[in-house]
C-alpha cells in the first residue's frame, strides 16, 4: 500500500510539473571524487615523469572492459584468500598509496611491484610500480635458482653469501637454511600486486620469496590488484 501511494504521489507531481511547463529537477553531476574526504590525489614519479594518481572524476564512469568479466574459469583464476601467508600483510588502496607516497618522498627501502606479465602491464599499471613478472620468480614458469637469485640481488637489494654457488643455494633452501646463503638486512619492503583477487601471479612470487628466506614482514600484498584499482576509478600509467 505504501509503495502504491508513493507511485500515485510521484505521478501527481510529474503531471503537475508537466502542466506547468516544467520538467523534473535535475541534480548536479560530476561531483568531486576524492580518495578520502581529505585526500584528492597523490603525485608519484613513473618513467621519470610526475603522474598524479586520482580517481576518475566522471560520476557516470564504468569499469574498463578488461576487468568487466565476473566468471573467469577456476582453475587457474581462483579466488585468493585474504591472508596469503603468515606474516605477510594484506593491503588496501589507501595503504598502497601511502607506500607509493613514501617512495616518492625518497624512501628507497620500498618497491611497488607489478607481478603481471608484460602484455597485461602494457594495458596500464599503478603509477610508480616496476614490472617484475612472476615468471622471473616462479620455478613452475621456468625460473631457475640463478634467475631468482639474480632478480632478488638486482631488484630487491638482497645479498648472497660470498662464493656461494647455486647448488649450495638449492641445498640451503631444501633444508630450510636460506639464512645461511642470503642476507636480507637491507632488502627492500616489497608491495606486490597482479590482476586482482582471482589472480595467482603475485601470490606465486610471494610463495617463492618466502621459500628463499625473504622476511615475511618485508612483503606486502595488494590483494585486489588492478581489478580493485579499476573498480575504484583510479588512473593507470603505461610501462
Amino acid at each position: 500500500m505504501k509503495e502504491e501511494n508513493e507511485m500515485k504521489i510521484h505521478k501527481y507531481v510529474a503531471t503537475a510539473l508537466l502542466a506547468a511547463g516544467l520538467s523534473h529537477p535535475t541534480y548536479a553531476q560530476d561531483k568531486p571524487v576524492g580518495i578520502t574526504p581529505d585526500l584528492m590525489s597523490v603525485t608519484v614519479t613513473h618513467n621519470g615523469q610526475p603522474v598524479e594518481i586520482m580517481r576518475n572524476q566522471d560520476n557516470a564512469n564504468t569499469i574498463s572492459e578488461a576487468f568487466s568479466k565476473t566468471s573467469r574459469p577456476c582453475p587457474p583464476f581462483c579466488i585468493q584468500p585474504i591472508k596469503i601467508a603468515e606474516g605477510v600483510e594484506t593491503l588496501g588502496e589507501i595503504e598502497v598509496l601511502d607506500y607509493a607516497a613514501r617512495m616518492e618522498g625518497g624512501d628507497t627501502s620500498i618497491l611497488l611491484v607489478d607481478s603481471r606479465t608484460p602484455d597485461w602491464v602494457a594495458k596500464g599499471t599503478i603509477p610508480g610500480a616496476v614490472n617484475i613478472p612472476w615468471t622471473l620468480l616462479t620455478p613452475s614458469q621456468g625460473a631457475t635458482t640463478e634467475v631468482i637469485t639474480n632478480t632478488m640481488k638486482e631488484q630487491f637489494n638482497v645479498v648472497a653469501a660470498e662464493g656461494v654457488d647455486f647448488i649450495e643455494i638449492d641445498d640451503a633452501i631444501a633444508n630450510n637454511r636460506a639464512g645461511d646463503v642470503f642476507n636480507y638486512d637491507n632488502a627492500k619492503t616489497l608491495v606486490l600486486f597482479c590482476n586482482g583477487m582471482w589472480c595467482g601471479q603475485s601470490p606465486a612470487s610471494i610463495d617463492t620469496l618466502l621459500k628463499f628466506g625473504y622476511p615475511a614482514e618485508k612483503i606486502k600484498w595488494y590483494r585486489d590488484g588492478m581489478q580493485g584499482w579499476e573498480v575504484l576509478g583510479f588512473n593507470t600509467a603505461k610501462p
